[in-house]
C-alpha cells in the first residue's frame, strides 16, 4: 500500500500495490545493475519485497568522501550522489558484500566469497568488466613480438600494495589515502600504464593531489583498436602539450615486460618493451589501466555453471542466457553469433537505458495486469534492439580541462572517419582547444543533435548539455542559421 495525493479534490487516496516476493538477486553494483533496481523499486502498482544486491563494495554513494576522488576515472554521468540519496536503495534492497564465486543452477543459489549461499528465483548478472592485474613477465630485453605473444597473462601471485587497478569510487578512495600516507610527502615515481582515457584523468588527479609532474611517467600500451583515448585529434594534441608543460614523461607503444619487488613486497621498478629499446623505470606506485575484462573468479563461476561463454556471457536480444532463470546485461555480455553482429555489445550503449530495458523485459513475469496483445513482426526475434539514449564521457584532463563527450549509441569512431561519410551532416565549432573554450556540436543529416564535445577551462552545466542530445536545431532557436550569420561566437554563452 502507498498514499498518493489526488490533486482534483486535494485529499490523500490509498493506492494498492501488488507485493512481489520473488527472490531477485542482482550481481554487481554497476550502472546497469543500479538502473535495473531503480526501475523495479519505483515501478507503479508493483512492490518488490525481495531484492538482493551482491557487490564487492556494497551500495555506491554511501561514502561522501569518495565522490571527490571520483576524478581518477572518467564519468558516465548515469548517476551522481544526489541520485543515490534520492533513491535510498538501502531502504529497498538487501545488500550482500562480497564477490560471486559460484552459481548452483540446480539448487538456485549463488556462492559469495566461497562461504555464503544466497538463494534466488531469478539471477541477474550485471558485473561489467574491470581493470585486471596482467603482466607478461618476459625476459628483460626480449623482443616486443615475444612480449606481446606472452601478454596479457593472469598474475597469480599476491598483488603488491602499491599496484592499483581502479574500477569504482571505493578503489579511488583507497588509492588516494595510500598516496597521501606513503607518497605525496616523499619521493619516488608514479607509473600510469594503459591505453584508455582513464590514464589522462588519473594523471590530472595525481597532479591535483600535489605530486610533481616530473615524478609521473605516463606509459601508453599499444591501442587495442584504431580509436585513440580522446576521439578528437585536436584535443589529444592539446592534452599532450599540457602533459609536457606539467613535466610528465610520456612513453608511447610500450608493453609491460617485468616488474621487481622489494623487501616489503612493493613494486620498486618496472621494465617495458618498445619497438626500439627497453624502458626501465623506478617505481613507487603503479596504476594499471592496460587490460579490462571479466575477473577470473567471476569467469570461473560462470564457466563452472555451464553458462554459454564466448569471450563474454552470451545473451539474446531479451537478455536471456541459456538458463531461463538467469539474465545478464552490460559490458560483460555479447549477443549470440546468430545475430551476426559480434562487434556490437552493450558497452556501445547507455548503461542506464540498458538497465531500464532489462527490468521492463522481466516485468511481464510479475505484473498480473493484462498486457496489450500484439503480434511482433516476423523475424524480429533475430534483430538487436534499437537503443536511443546517448553515451556520455566526462572528466578533468591534464591542464585542468573539463572534458565532456556526448555521442550517439553505437560503435565509436574517430572524427576524421566520420567526416568521410557522404551523409556527415553539419557541425558547429566555436573556440579553440588551446584557449580552453572549445565547443563542438554535430547535427545529423536530419538536423538533430547527435554529438557534443566540450573542452573548457571553466566548469559547465553537464546535465543541460546532455538534454540537448536528440533535439532538432530549430528547437534551439534556429542555432545553425544564427551561427552562419555570424551571431554565435561562443556556444558556452
Amino acid at each position: 500500500m502507498k498514499y498518493s495525493l489526488n490533486h482534483t479534490n486535494r485529499k490523500l487516496v490509498l493506492e494498492s500495490k501488488v507485493c512481489i516476493n520473488t527472490r531477485i538477486v542482482v550481481v554487481g553494483a554497476s550502472d546497469v545493475g543500479i538502473s535495473f533496481l531503480e526501475t523495479l523499486i519505483f515501478w507503479p502498482c508493483l512492490k518488490f519485497n525481495n531484492l538482493t544486491l551482491i557487490s564487492i563494495h556494497g551500495l555506491p554513494g554511501k561514502d561522501p568522501q569518495s565522490s571527490k576522488y571520483r576524478r581518477f576515472l572518467i564519468n558516465s554521468h548515469c548517476f551522481n550522489d544526489d541520485n543515490y540519496a534520492q533513491m535510498s536503495l538501502s531502504s529497498w534492497v538487501n545488500v550482500v558484500v562480497g564477490k560471486m564465486t559460484g552459481i548452483n543452477r540446480s539448487a538456485k543459489y549463488v556462492v559469495v566469497s566461497k562461504e555464503k549461499k544466497v538463494p534466488y528465483d531469478y539471477l541477474v548478472l550485471c558485473m561489467g568488466q574491470s581493470y585486471q592485474v596482467r603482466c607478461a613477465l618476459a625476459p628483460t630485453g626480449a623482443d616486443i613480438s615475444e612480449v606481446m605473444s606472452q601478454w596479457p597473462q593472469r598474475y597469480m601471485e599476491k598483488v603488491p600494495s602499491n599496484h592499483f587497478t581502479l574500477n569504482d569510487t571505493q578503489d579511488c578512495l583507497e588509492a588516494a589515502r595510500w598516496l597521501e600516507d606513503n607518497l605525496i610527502s616523499s619521493g619516488g615515481n608514479v607509473i600510469v600504464y594503459g591505453n584508455t582515457i582513464d590514464i589522462y584523468t588519473t594523471v590530472e588527479t595525481l597532479l591535483s593531489l600535489g605530486i610533481d609532474g616530473s615524478r609521473i611517467h605516463l606509459v601508453q600500451s599499444p591501442l587495442s583498436s584504431a580509436s585513440p583515448c580522446v576521439t578528437n585529434a585536436t584535443l589529444e594534441r592539446t592534452v599532450g602539450e599540457a602533459l609536457s608543460e606539467a613535466g610528465v614523461a610520456v612513453h608511447l607503444d610500450s608493453v609491460l615486460a617485468q616488474w621487481g619487488q622489494g623487501d616489503h613486497g612493493c613494486i620498486t621498478w618496472a621494465a617495458f618493451t618498445t619497438a626500439t629499446n627497453l624502458l626501465h623505470l623506478q617505481c613507487s606506485a603503479f596504476f594499471n589501466f592496460a587490460y579490462r575484462t571479466l575477473d577470473y573468479e567471476t569467469f570461473k563461476a560462470i564457466n563452472d555453471a555451464c553458462l554459454v561463454f564466448d569471450g563474454r556471457v552470451v545473451i539474446d536480444a531479451k537478455f536471456h542466457t541459456n538458463d531461463a532463470s538467469i539474465r545478464a546485461a552490460g559490458p560483460l555480455t555479447k549477443f549470440s553469433r546468430r545475430y551476426f553482429r559480434d562487434e556490437l555489445t552493450h558497452s556501445n550503449f547507455n548503461s542506464k537505458e540498458i538497465g531500464f530495458e532489462l527490468a521492463v523485459s522481466m516485468l511481464s513475469l510479475f505484473d498480473p495486469t493484462p498486457q496489450p496483445s500484439f503480434e511482433p513482426p516476423e523475424g524480429s526475434d533475430r534483430l538487436i534492439p534499437v537503443y536511443r539514449h546517448c553515451k556520455v564521457q566526462g572528466g578533468v584532463l591534464p591542464g585542468g580541462y573539463n572534458y565532456l563527450h556526448i555521442s550517439k549509441p553505437g560503435i565509436p569512431m574517430p572524427l576524421d572517419v566520420e567526416h568521410d561519410s557522404c551523409n556527415h551532416g553539419m557541425e558547429i565549432v566555436t573556440g579553440e582547444a588551446g584557449h580552453g573554450n572549445y565547443f563542438r556540436m554535430h547535427f545529423s543529416r536530419y538536423n538533430m543533435v547527435d554529438s557534443i564535445t566540450c573542452f573548457s577551462k571553466d566548469p559547465f552545466p553537464v546535465s543541460n548539455y546532455i538534454c540537448l542530445y536528440g533535439q532538432h536545431e530549430r528547437l534551439l532557436n534556429d542555432l545553425y542559421y544564427r551561427w552562419r550569420a555570424g551571431q554565435l561566437t561562443d556556444l558556452y554563452r
